[in-house]
Parts: structure tokens; C-alpha cells; sequence
């Protein structure tokens, strides 16, 4: 069940705006240790929610790697995420309507300012393993710069030091098809439902790779001149993600992926990295067309303790969430020994 916290103080944003009070969704799962050095907190990808235990089934859960046995397990729904916290469908109080396009632009740091916030709340001092994939990684590595100290173990997957031109234009392109949709104007909670049908659709081919589609959805025989499989496959996606998200949080949260840029306002990215003290693990997707593997091989270069892996996944950036169980052998041999300053290769077979 989602936890609500209320900030009942003005946030402000790195923009200088602020909104006046703030919520936060989360969940928690297992109990701290008397030696608090038990807490591994869960930063979640663009639409997912801080029910961890619903969406990374197989990697953390009763009987997964990450399990409330053995660990206190948190995860924080971002701003911006309808799924309990503060975002475009909350009702603005100097208003008392919700905000739709009225909410203030935020950026990935907000996001982790915020975890701060409930980290404090919840008692939590240091933070055994963050860990965090695609968006999760851009919000877990910002916080290990952000609060050094706090962070005593990292684990980077499918992300990057900034957001790419590339990414950029993925989101961008995701946000003209919810701009041509005339409703998303209208100010209602289904306004935008069409051009976020064909965002998802968009994101879509980002997610996953040309190989993913060649063998998922190849039709049987050369008969068909319409009505592919792939046609179906994408009108489907795309509604699913209607039928549980909003085009107003899908805009804002894309913009705030655009914003993430560690170097900003500090000497430069690399600077930044040379800030993160925790040991690190950085995982890479070989068939990620999204976030490339040389973005996080660039991450293993630059950040001190750092170690590199590499997920070779059929499914592309999306693997993260799929193959649980090589993802899980890759984190078992970086924390069984100190590894650092190393790629480790055989762990998919372990």
C-alpha cells in the first residue's frame, strides 16, 4: 500500500520556483537493523511507481536477491508521478484546481532533493545500496553527488552523466505526438489520451531494438499486405500505458530526463563524477539503443570506485527490468568480493 508523506513546507525547485507544500508517495518493505546498515533504496524509471515489489519481480522480492528478510527496502515515487506524489494532477492550493500545465518545471535533482527529504523523515542516515535503472540511475547517481556520504554503495544500470542529444530527441518527438492531440490542452485528467497512445508508441522503439521486433513480431507467411503484428503490438502498447498513466506526468517527466546533467554548475561532468565516493557498480545493456553501453562504460571510467558490467539482453533497454536473474548474478559478484576498478565477465554464468 502507498504510503503518502506531506512536506507541509514550500519546496523549492532548482528552477527558484516553489511549490507550497509537497507530497510524496512510497513504500517500504522489511525493517532497519539495529545497525541501520541495512537500507537499499530503489530509484524507479519514468512510469513506474514505488511498488518495487510489483514491477522488478524476480530482483527484489520475498524470495529474491533484495528481500524484506534481509534488507529495509524503499522506493519514492518521483514528482511529477501521479502514483502519490506532487504532480500536474494536483490540485494547486492557491487555485484549487489541479495544476496540469501550471505545475512547475523540475528537474531530476528535485527529484532527489525530495528523497532526501523522506530519507530524513524515515531516519535513514546512510544508505547502504542505492540502486536505480534507466531514469532511476539518473536520480540515484545525482544523489550519490549530492550527499557523498550518504551513500555508501551504488549501483548504476542502463544510464548516463546526461542526457543525450539522442534521448532528447526521443522525448521530444514523444512530446509533439501528445501536443498534436488537441485534448491535451483542455485541462482534464484524460486530456492528451491520443498523443500519449502515440508517445508510448515512440518510446516504444527505443525501449526495445530492431532484433527484438524481427523475432517478436514477424508475421507467419508473405501473405499480409496489413493488420501486422507490429502494427497491433504498438496500438496495444500504447493504449496499455493510457489505461494506467496521464499525458500531463508523461510530459514533465520527460522534460526533467532532458534536465539530467551532472556537470551542470560543476565544473563540467567529469568533475562532478570524481565527487561520488560510494562503490560502484555500473551495468550496461550490449543491445541498448536508448542509453548506449559507452555511456556507462564513460560512467566506469570516471567515477573512483567503480566496476563495469555488461548485460547482453535480447530485450534491449528494457532488459534491466527482464533479465532478472543475470542482473542479480552480476550484482552477486560485485558485492561476494571487492570489486572495484574492474569489468567483471563472468557473472552471467555464475
Amino acid at each position: 500500500m502507498t504510503k503518502i508523506f506531506k512536506y507541509n513546507k514550500p519546496f523549492t525547485l532548482e528552477s527558484g520556483q516553489q511549490l507550497q507544500e509537497l507530497e510524496i508517495g512510497y513504500h517500504t518493505y522489511g525493517k532497519l537493523n539495529k545497525n541501520a546498515d541495512n537500507v537499499v533504496w530503489v530509484c524507479h524509471a519514468l512510469t513506474a511507481n514505488s511498488d518495487v515489489f510489483d514491477w522488478w519481480k524476480g530482483f527484489v522480492g520475498e524470495n529474491d536477491y533484495f528481500n524484506p528478510g534481509e534488507h529495509f527496502i524503499v522506493c519514492a515515487n518521483i514528482i511529477g508521478s501521479h502514483y502519490g506524489s506532487s504532480s500536474p494532477l494536483s490540485v494547486n492550493p492557491a487555485t484549487g484546481e489541479p495544476y496540469y500545465l501550471s505545475f512547475p518545471q523540475f528537474t531530476v535533482r528535485d527529484m532527489v532533493k525530495a528523497h532526501g527529504i523522506l530519507a530524513d523523515h524515515l531516519g535513514i542516515e546512510n544508505i547502504e545500496i542505492l540502486i536505480g535503472g534507466s531514469l532511476g540511475g539518473q536520480q540515484a547517481l545525482e544523489w550519490s553527488i549530492i550527499e557523498p556520504d550518504r551513500i555508501k554503495n551504488l549501483v548504476l544500470i542502463a544510464t548516463n552523466a546526461k542526457h543525450s542529444p539522442w534521448g532528447i530527441a526521443f522525448n521530444e518527438s514523444q512530446r509533439m505526438a501528445i501536443s498534436a492531440d488537441q485534448t491535451f490542452y483542455s485541462n482534464t485528467p484524460n486530456g492528451g489520451q491520443k498523443g500519449l497512445s502515440a508517445a508510448r508508441s515512440i518510446a516504444l522503439l527505443s525501449y526495445r531494438n530492431y532484433k527484438t521486433y524481427g523475432v517478436t513480431q514477424q508475421e507467419e507467411g508473405d501473405s499480409h499486405t496489413d493488420n501486422y503484428k507490429a502494427s497491433s503490438y504498438q496500438n496495444y502498447q500504447g493504449q496499455k500505458l493510457v489505461n494506467r498513466y496521464n499525458a500531463y506526468s508523461y510530459w514533465y517527466l520527460s522534460k526533467s530526463m532532458d534536465s539530467h546533467n551532472v556537470g551542470r554548475g560543476r565544473n563540467g561532468v567529469e568533475k562532478a563524477l570524481s565527487l561520488v565516493k560510494a562503490r560502484t557498480l555500473v551495468i550496461g545493456i550490449k543491445s541498448d539503443v536508448l542509453f548506449p553501453i559507452e555511456e556507462q562504460q564513460y560512467l566506469f571510467q570516471h567515477i573512483p570506485k567503480a566496476a563495469f558490467a555488461e548485460l547482453d539482453s535480447f530485450y534491449g533497454h528494457d532488459g534491466f527490468l527482464i533479465e532478472t536473474e543475470p542482473l542479480t548474478n552480476i550484482i552477486k559478484s560485485f558485492f561476494k568480493t571487492d570489486v572495484r576498478g574492474k569489468i567483471i565477465e563472468l557473472q552471467q554464468t555464475a
